[in-house]
């Protein structure tokens, strides 16, 4: 009885601690919030509102919910408008755009302050400007508060010091979406991402010595679907408005910005795909250029390949692998995806692209073949000084001269003219594989095509269609040339009057019809009573079956008989 009344009397007292506890924290919630933001850096008192009326009419109680901390870190992408498209500046005749797009970039941290997140970032307005002062965009680097039960963020422009790392820098740092976007911005675009954001002379930079800027919006969360993962997803939705430091005027009107976050889960899964792209490339590369050598395995046969063809299609898989080497390092989070593609291209440029570099250099220098291992070391040692040296001079080329990158990336992909002079000159018969021809043509326009063509890139490149079109057209021009020189002969779009006077090895000769001839090759006799094609003659007056002679000049362009070099069939 004692042990009842004792147990009642506990669960009645851990309900009355229970109720205390509720009521007292519920007190100490309200008087935090009701107390000034002690422990942030303080934002600048001014005599109006930051939009409070539009923040208060925008929340929804059935938003506010559960009082869950939303971790509003990540990149941003959306729009940007002026609300009185009228009247954008008034104090900056540059700001002529009324729309355009924008990027946010956003850190938010925990204080001591329950309910309020520090925050940090950057915003980032296409479009803003003319082409006066061939500036596009401008980036503005902002800091302030997420109160987050009420899903409010507040944020002023922090000019910062230069040089000085921040935490949002330290972000930046880390986020594979604006690191590959800054990796490609300063390989592929026209101009380096800092001339475009940091010039001393630019209208923003005198905005900012002017003008305040301010931000109040509103968080609410996104409806995820299927492509978006188990992460949440985030909109901003607020004003941006700009008092003049002098408090005489705005510098310009109230600007609205719509901005929806970015699933980092999607962006890694694209760039995952883009290198198993990149590595399925790599390996068919592989097979092609195997089948090509097997092809061309004779003297003869590499003889008739162009070495600057190879060496060009080397150089272009060499600077892949740096390329997806160096986004490796610059995105740590994807470095085994890109390392892989990177290692695939290295083992196409350095293993079988060189190899047969060596076999082609070797064949056209038949003579040094027996000169001992010093002519073989020196001769190798002037292939890869020359290889490289075209490799880091380009490097330096591209650098220089990257405002006409692509220009140069057409140029890159001319790499079957040298073939296609090289059989017009030597006259040479079926030098590549069709196989061969078709397969690079179509595995080199992968990567092109998918950064400069594809609308959802990784690399956040606008697509240009029409110098793809060009591209496309480019290579498949030189690509059908080549396929018609390999079945309809290397001369065939030339005017027989301004071709050079050809051997024939079928030419009238004097012979003693009652003398046997022996063909070296076969060791059978030679019927010279039948005129047809079944005999050839050399330059040197040696005869030969038409088959033996045309299969023994697939291997070496020698005669059988005394060794002289042989003209072209």
């Amino acid at each position: 009885m004692g042990f009842g009344q004792s147990s009642s009397f506990w669960r009645f007292e851990r309900r009355g601690l229970g109720f205390v506890f509720r009521i007292v924290f519920g007190l100490w919630l309200c008087l935090v919030l009701s107390q000034p933001v002690v422990g942030l850096r303080p934002l600048r008192e001014r005599a109006r509102s930051w939009g409070d009326e539009w923040l208060f009419i925008r929340k929804d109680e059935s938003e506010l919910g559960p009082f869950s901390a939303w971790n509003i870190t990540g990149t941003y992408r959306g729009s940007w408008k002026f609300l009185d498209s009228t009247n954008g500046s008034s104090r900056f005749p540059d700001l002529r755009k009324s729309t355009g797009n924008s990027m946010i970039e956003l850190v938010s941290t925990p204080t001591k302050i329950t309910g309020v997140h520090y925050v940090q970032g950057v915003i980032i307005f296409h479009d803003v400007f003319d082409n006066e002062h061939n500036v596009g965009g401008a980036q503005i680097r902002v800091e302030g508060v997420y109160i987050w039960p009420f899903r409010q963020l507040r944020m002023v422009a922090n000019s910062g010091k230069e040089g000085e790392l921040s935490q949002e820098d330290d972000y930046l740092l880390s986020n594979p979406y604006h690191l590959l976007g800054v990796f490609s911005s300063q390989v592929f675009q026209e101009s380096p991402r800092d001339k475009i954001w940091r010039r001393k002379h630019s209208p923003i930079y005198q905005m900012e010595k002017h003008c305040n800027i301010e931000i109040a919006a509103q968080i609410s969360r996104v409806s995820s679907n299927q492509n978006d993962g188990d992460r949440d997803r985030y909109h901003i939705e607020g004003l941006m408005e700009s008092p003049a430091v002098d408090d005489d005027r705005d510098c310009f009107s109230p600007l609205l910005i719509n901005a929806t976050s970015v699933n980092i889960e999607v962006y890694y899964n694209k760039a995952v795909n883009y290198t198993l792209m990149v590595t399925f490339v790599s390996f068919l590369q592989v097979l092609l250029l195997i089948r090509q050598m097997e092809h061309g395995n004779t003297q003869s046969g590499a003889a008739k390949v162009s070495i600057l063809m190879i060496g060009q299609q080397a150089i272009m898989d060499a600077y892949l692998c740096l390329l997806h080497l160096t986004a490796g390092i610059l995105v740590e989070s994807l470095f085994n995806a890109f390392a892989t593609a990177a290692f695939f291209k290295f083992v196409v440029f350095s293993i079988f692209e060189m190899r047969y570099l060596l076999a082609i250099w070797k064949a056209s220098r038949p003579m040094n073949n027996g000169e001992g291992w010093e002519t073989m070391r020196r001769e190798l040692s002037v292939l890869y000084s020359r290889f490289y040296g075209i490799l880091l001079g380009g490097i330096l080329v591209m650098y220089e001269f990257h405002n006409f990158l692509r220009p140069i990336l057409l140029l890159l992909y001319s790499f079957w003219i040298p073939q296609i002079i090289t059989n017009v000159v030597r006259d040479s018969r079926k030098p590549l594989h069709p196989h061969y021809i078709l397969g690079m043509t179509v595995t080199r326009l992968a990567i092109p095509l998918y950064i400069f063509g594809c609308p959802h890139n990784f690399m956040r490149i606008e697509p240009d269609r029409s110098w793809c079109i060009c591209l496309c057209v480019f290579i498949v021009l030189q690509a059908s040339i080549l396929l018609l020189q390999h079945y309809l002969g290397s001369r065939w779009f030339i005017p027989r009057q301004i071709l050079p006077e050809k051997y024939s090895y079928y030419r009238r000769f004097d012979q003693d019809t009652n003398h046997a001839t022996d063909c070296v090759i076969c060791m059978t006799s030679i019927d010279f009573t039948h005129r047809s094609n079944d005999c050839m003659v050399t330059p040197c007056d040696h005869f030969f079956h038409s088959g033996c002679l045309q299969r023994w000049m697939d291997i070496k362009m020698e005669c059988p008989t005394c060794r002289r070099p042989l003209p072209p069939a």
